[in-house]
């Protein structure tokens, strides 16, 4: 089963996510920061990571650029509430992140899992 770590400040996003992932058969981490996620990262593997882009406690860009820096080519769904690709100029380096909008419907956010693990060579869509 592909673990997921879903990093989102918003407790109603993150709790959609989750059960969006487990109905799925995905197992799911959640964090309600950028640091409880990148110490969750630090703990354990994950298969993907869903990230928001505006976190409270700190820039979710830096949280994606923490976990490339450990593992080069992770997959990585960005969410966000503001147009899907303006973070990108502020972190060329975030190649292959696939941008999703806030809101989005269930089936988009797997079809961005699937296009992550794609886009880094890896294979998640055998749970979907």
């Amino acid at each position: 089963m592909p673990r997921v770590l879903v990093i989102d400040d918003q407790k109603d996003v993150r709790a959609m996510v989750a059960i969006v992932l487990r109905v799925n058969h995905f197992e799911v981490v959640e964090a309600d920061s950028g640091a409880a996620g990148l110490k969750a990262f630090g703990e354990t593997t994950f298969d993907a990571a869903i990230v928001d882009i505006f976190l409270a406690d700190t820039s979710g860009v830096e949280v994606m650029a923490t976990i490339r820096e450990q593992v080069p080519g992770f997959p990585i769904v960005a969410v966000s509430g503001m147009t899907p690709l303006d973070f990108m100029g502020e972190a060329p380096d975030l190649g292959g992140v696939v941008c999703l909008q806030k809101p989005f419907r269930p089936h988009d956010l797997l079809q961005s899992l699937r296009k992550a693990q794609a886009a880094a060579g890896g294979d998640v869509s055998a749970a979907v």
